[in-house]
């Protein structure tokens, strides 16, 4: 049987911590198919790529936003698996093969892990830090109030964009939201890896810090578009 190929993505955009996720990637146990960076029209740090390019797909666009970069990147990946790592995080050494494997045996198109925090210095500040759900009802009733996956962490079976389509780029920050939102819509729940895989940094930089409340706004609304279909579907479900 062959095995499946996993391409990385890595979407850049003036990022001083590009290149410890690029190390991490071509550490990983489990060799990449093919890392894919997609600068989004960078001013500073995309020098910090060029001792890589030899080992990288590297892609230039004009700036467009987080999921515009993404897509860019899944349009033109070949792997069977896709996985999304932010240019100020890090996988962990087994990341991609633990996850692989998991959702080969569980035959999953979307699948995600808890994760480690770590501070600008890399060093690690709280441990297995996402929510953990005694069952899927109850993980489906967290969406109506909030995003419970971290984007980082997660991996896709390549073909479950034809299904459910890429990410929304006229959503600057909720573009993950949205998409788990379509994903449990049509039958694809991303579903947890209860390691942490990944290790997701907070600093000063960090989007989600900057524009805390344009990011509440635009989640709000998101959610506010999905709920009654997925109150829908939990009722189904007897929920």
């Amino acid at each position: 049987m062959r095995v499946p190929r996993v391409s990385v993505v890595i979407p850049f955009y003036n990022c001083p911590y590009i290149e410890q996720a690029l190390q991490s990637a071509l550490a990983q146990s489990w060799e990449p198919y093919e890392i894919i960076v997609v600068d989004d029209g960078s001013s500073v740090h995309a020098d910090r790529i060029m001792p890589y390019l030899s080992r990288i797909h590297y892609l230039g666009k004009s700036n467009g936003g987080t999921a515009s970069a993404l897509n860019h990147a899944i349009a033109r990946a070949s792997g069977d698996y896709v996985a999304w790592l932010s240019s100020d995080d890090m996988f962990y050494h087994d990341k991609i093969n633990n996850q692989v494997k998991f959702m080969e045996q569980n035959n999953l198109m979307i699948s995600y892990t808890n994760f480690n925090f770590i501070n600008g210095a890399s060093q690690a500040t709280e441990m297995n830090a996402s929510p953990v759900f005694p069952n899927h009802l109850e993980y489906l009733r967290c969406f109506l109030h909030g995003n419970p996956i971290n984007g980082c962490t997660v991996m896709f079976k390549r073909e479950v964009f034809a299904a459910i389509g890429l990410f929304d780029e006229s959503l600057p920050y909720t573009h993950d939201y949205d998409l788990w939102f379509r994903a449990i819509l049509n039958g694809y729940p991303p579903i947890m890896l209860n390691q942490s895989l990944t290790a997701y940094r907070r600093h000063d930089g960090m989007g989600t810090i900057k524009h805390y409340n344009t990011i509440m706004a635009e989640a709000a609304a998101t959610n506010a578009r999905y709920q009654p279909m997925l109150r829908n579907l939990i009722t189904s479900m007897g929920g």
